[in-house]
């Protein structure tokens, strides 16, 4: 699939959202496996920190640069694609806020003062871009983000709540006609895959298995997934199962070999080769330095 469609059946993204978090936060280089025109539950606070190109979300088409501020509503399908000539890769190109609707109405349940962002949220469904002087506000805070804990985490993301929420001039950008249909995206067959393995990669799976749910040939799926995804099905899985397995490692007091099974690999050989893969040291070394208070840096 291209990069983004407006009118083309956008893609299910599976953000996961740490069992020992309210939120996600992250950034992503360019090109990255998740640009595409895709779509997922979450709420999305994007911040573009650099390059300029075309913004989609909904049936919106405009230009962006740094500084470019959306907050996306549920199931909103989005893209951004940058201006870059071919071979070249910036290392950061935006900060990413995810956040659930349980989450944030739970927020308004549990405290009667943050009521107020429910007309946002609501104007998010379509899209809303904040004018520069919310991003230079907020800028800051998502940054961060990245590496805070604790309340600290928690301070940052009712104060960045807050000044969203209180901005004046957020425009909404896909039309007010425009309507997400999660049904019709979701009973596509990637997207019906998609959903199967966030639900079961914990089990043993296979592209056979995945072929004969999608009626495809093994060939034709494989082509086809790595082409939304940007990676190949074990791959895939695999990075679903390390995020898992960096969780109890936070978590839990389990062994690296009970983690190992617990998540889905079969072999603690496999495991540590994994994960050593994705996030660049070992899972003893991971937990170590959760433990001492150190953020590890993915590889």
């Amino acid at each position: 699939m291209r990069e983004s469609s407006v009118g083309v059946r956008p893609d299910l993204e599976v953000v996961q959202v740490r069992d020992d978090q309210s939120f996600k936060v992250w950034s992503h280089s360019y090109p990255f496996r998740t640009v595409r025109w895709h779509f997922h539950p979450e709420y999305e606070l994007h911040l573009v920190t650099a390059t300029s190109g075309n913004r989609y979300v909904g049936d919106h088409i405009g230009s962006f640069g740094p500084g470019d501020l959306v907050l996306v509503g549920p199931n909103l399908p989005h893209n951004w694609i940058t201006d870059l000539p071919a071979g070249e890769q910036v290392a950061e190109r935006c900060l990413i806020l995810q956040f659930t609707e349980s989450f944030i109405g739970s927020c308004g349940t549990v405290f009667p003062e943050l009521r107020f962002l429910h007309p946002m949220l609501d104007a998010s469904r379509r899209g809303l871009l904040f004018p520069p002087e919310v991003a230079d506000q907020v800028g800051p805070m998502l940054r961060e983000l990245l590496d805070a804990k604790g309340g600290r985490r928690i301070a940052l993301f009712v104060t960045i709540m807050d000044v969203i929420g209180h901005a004046p001039k957020a425009v909404p950008l896909a039309s007010i006609g425009f309507r997400t249909d999660t049904p019709a995206y979701l009973s596509s067959t990637m997207n019906f895959l998609l959903h199967h393995i966030g639900q079961n990669f914990t089990r043993a799976l296979c592209e056979t298995e995945m072929a004969r749910l999608g009626r495809q040939s093994v060939s034709t799926f494989s082509r086809s997934f790595r082409r939304h995804t940007g990676m190949t099905f074990v791959q895939y899985v695999n990075s679903l199962r390390i995020e898992l397995a960096c969780q109890h490692l936070i978590q839990t007091e389990l062994a690296v070999t009970e983690i190992c099974f617990e998540v889905g690999f079969g072999n603690v050989s496999n495991f540590n080769r994994q994960f050593l893969a994705v996030k660049g040291m070992p899972p003893t070394r991971f937990r170590g330095l959760q433990r001492a208070g150190q953020r590890p840096a993915a590889a």
